[in-house]
């Protein structure tokens, strides 16, 4: 067993690369004894060198290009941290593999958009590419998938993989507040960017999925398949009464396998509030996974922030402290790279389940037997449907008719909602929030 230190290239020093430099100082005797041997930072880089973050680099080599870290002859693994799905974080990792290093990143976009060709590379110079970091935070998801459910079959796997907009949406319920005034909080929280489009419409939550479901179906990453709904058309109507209803609202990304293909969507869904991941509040991430021989095995936990994150990274550097010289790595992706199936992407619209409906129509006699009718022409059976005062028209000229369905077609909901369109009745565009039974 070798006691000789595992020299770290760390490149980005953010909150999160600055989070792993102080968390390896103050975790090096846990480590070491953990490992079998020292892990030391010996090489860095970063925009800025001045900076104070609040971390002892003295003894650490500075160099001002990543790639050079990448490559420098004093690094064994190169930590990615950098951000973003192109350069300079891509030619870095290239690098580091060309030159036979192991590679450790939290990067999902470029995991997303860049993942296969660099799990290729990866096997082909027989070192570790390990990404724990790149989904759902400090929850070792990746880990779970890639090794420690051998043998299971996976069916579905659903998540919160997004804590922004999980802690907007239950902000939205527990203090009944708009959007928009949760958005600024969460802003100056540092939930949220100054530019939260990437989380609030979804974007964020696809690249986590996108990577989850090629290592759990085997298949090729398809980041840009993906159904995409976010959360800026959520209303506080919405999550009233959706209350009212017995369920919750979250954004979920759901993956499963069917016979017609790989259906993957990432949307605002209506889950029971008595289900497991309806109690995911906050910034908390959770991610389930329905298997053959496990049945659904829930995992949550923190999903952001410097601490979460450094942990997953530091896991995945101790991972490879702990291998030995010649024993066979693992392929990144849970198959190898030159293995994974073609993604056949299933069409969204021959999704079936329940839906929930919000209408806002005129206060006219006959406009709700309009609509139920619309609803049966459609083939569609309706769990409940209920009409109510619409809080937001002071002079009482509109109502709120609200439906929930039972298990229909994407398609027949909206061969019915076009049809109740050309009636004429309706105050602006229909709410349509799929409902899950989720565990």
């Amino acid at each position: 067993m070798t006691t000789e230190p595992l020299r770290i290239g760390l490149a980005g020093l953010g909150t999160v690369g600055a989070a792993v430099v102080r968390l390896l100082d103050q975790k090096r005797a846990l480590l070491t004894r953990q490992c079998g041997r020292p892990i030391e930072v010996v090489a860095a880089t970063a925009r800025d060198r001045t900076r104070d973050r609040g971390i002892d680099l003295s003894g650490v080599q500075w160099l001002d290009d990543p790639v050079a870290v990448a490559q420098a002859d004093n690094v064994d693994v190169f930590v990615e941290l950098i951000g973003g799905d192109g350069e300079p974080a891509l030619s870095a990792v290239k690098a580091a593999f060309s030159a036979g290093k192991h590679v450790v990143t939290a990067n999902k976009a470029l995991i997303a958009a860049h993942g296969v060709e660099l799990a290729a590379m990866a096997e082909e110079q027989g070192v570790l590419l390990n990404f724990e970091a790149a989904v759902a935070g400090g929850i070792p998801v990746i880990k779970t998938m890639r090794e420690a459910m051998a043998g299971n079959t996976i069916s579905r796997l659903y998540g919160i993989l997004n804590g922004t907009c999980n802690y907007i949406l239950t902000r939205m319920e527990d203090e009944e507040i708009g959007f928009e005034e949760v958005l600024a909080e969460a802003q100056s929280l540092g939930y949220a960017e100054a530019d939260p489009t990437f989380d609030i419409e979804g974007n964020d939550t696809a690249h986590k999925l996108a990577i989850m479901t090629s290592i759990a179906f085997g298949t090729r990453i398809a980041a840009d398949d993906i159904y995409l709904e976010g959360i800026s058309n959520i209303t506080l109507a919405d999550i009233r009464a959706a209350r009212d209803l017995g369920y919750r609202i979250k954004l979920l990304g759901v993956a499963q396998k069917t016979d017609r293909g790989i259906e993957q969507r990432v949307h605002p869904t209506m889950v029971p509030i008595e289900s497991q991941i309806a109690q995911v509040d906050d910034v908390t991430n959770a991610v389930v996974l329905e298997t053959d021989l496990l049945g659904a095995l829930l995992m949550s936990g923190p999903g952001a922030g410097g601490e979460a994150t450094a942990s997953a990274v530091i896991g995945d550097v101790a991972d490879i402290a702990k291998s030995r010289p010649g024993r066979q790595h693992g392929p990144a992706l849970g198959t190898p790279a030159k293995e994974l199936a073609p993604y056949e992407k299933a069409r969204m619209r021959s999704h079936e389940g329940g839906y929930f409906i919000r209408f806002l129509v005129r206060d006219e006699v006959g406009v709700f037997a309009a609509i139920a009718q619309r609803m049966a022409s459609a083939g569609i059976s309706l769990q409940s449907i209920v009409q109510r005062d619409d809080p937001d028209s002071p002079d009482h000229a509109s109502k709120a008719i609200i439906l929930t369905t039972h298990a229909t077609m994407e398609t027949s909901i909206r061969e019915a909602i076009a049809a109740i369109e050309s009636d004429g009745h309706l105050r602006g565009a229909a709410q349509v929030i799929r409902m899950e039974p989720a565990g």
